[in-house]
């Protein structure tokens, strides 16, 4: 190393000593003065400390969304509502094409007509036969045919009734009736398409009954408790909504949403929370919320 360079290395060892012991002797002269040194203040705990984030979806309990398909395969002849009208249980919301089915039962009553004229018929010859072998006019043979004649009509009759009846049931189940009081969420069908049996027509779904359905990570599940005050929040809106637990299932599932942190693992199961709202909300059905326990 050459003369030059020993010296500045000389040099910063002595410059960086000056500086360490000029603090020493500043912290020295508070010390003196009675002046404590300032310190970083305890922060706080953390509110999340005191309740369970999660996220989840705005839904329904069961029994407040049905979706009405089609009991008969035909012609959809008519539709009369629209997604976002309400309903009233008892109004005809739609009508398959059962002229067919109208004929036929047609055809199946006019039958049943003509047995009966059979079974009166075969009713008297009875009665005549009865007398006569009282009377020992005909033989033993010639009651007995009588009896199952009349046996046999009676036995047509009803089976023809039996298929008439099958026919009409059918025939009323042609109509779309709304079981309950909601609002159409969801239209499947137009007038005029030919539809099968069990094809969904529309999907109704009583609003008034909104609830959210949270996704509390297996690890937190043990902190949640029934009844817990909850905070409902979504993105886009600064309000805030205000709930309570209500349903704690005993099962963990797989997680279904997917988490908008992509740090957290993914595979991971979850306990899903209902919580019942106990103000209204303005959500729309299935939309993302966040909600904070209360613990």
């Amino acid at each position: 190393m050459s003369i030059a360079q020993r010296l500045k290395s000389h040099a910063s060892t002595f410059v960086l000593g000056s500086l360490l012991l000029g603090v020493g002797a500043y912290e020295w002269k508070q010390f003196r003065a009675g002046q404590a040194i300032p310190r970083a203040e305890a922060q706080p705990a953390s509110p999340l400390l005191h309740s369970v984030l999660a996220e989840g979806r705005v839904a329904v309990p069961p029994g407040a969304e049905i979706t009405l398909g089609a009991e008969l395969s035909g012609k959809l002849l008519q539709l009369s509502v629209k997604e976002q009208d309400r309903v009233k249980a008892g109004d005809v919301l739609g009508e398959v094409d059962v002229k067919e089915q109208r004929a036929a039962l047609n055809e199946a009553w006019a039958r049943v007509k003509e047995a009966r004229t059979d079974v009166d018929f075969t009713a008297r010859e009875r009665a005549r036969s009865e007398q006569l072998f009282r009377s020992r006019v005909v033989a033993e043979a010639s009651l007995d045919r009588s009896v199952h004649d009349s046996s046999l009509a009676e036995t047509r009759r009803a089976s023809l009734l039996a298929g008439a009846e099958r026919i009409s049931t059918s025939i009323s189940k042609s109509k779309v009736i709304a079981p309950i009081d909601a609002t159409v969420t969801q239209r499947f069908a137009d007038p005029g398409e030919m539809v099968s049996a069990g094809t969904p027509l529309v999907t109704l779904t009583d609003l008034s009954h909104l609830r959210v359905e949270a996704e509390v990570g297996e690890f937190d599940a043990g902190r949640v408790r029934l009844h817990a005050d909850v905070t409902v929040r979504a993105e886009g809106y600064e309000t805030k909504w205000r709930g309570r637990v209500s349903e704690i299932p005993n099962r963990v599932v797989p997680r279904s949403l997917r988490a908008l942190d992509p740090s957290r693992p993914v595979d991971t199961r979850v306990l899903v929370v209902k919580i019942e709202l106990t103000e209204p909300m303005p959500l729309k059905l299935g939309q993302r919320v966040e909600v904070e326990i209360a613990l």
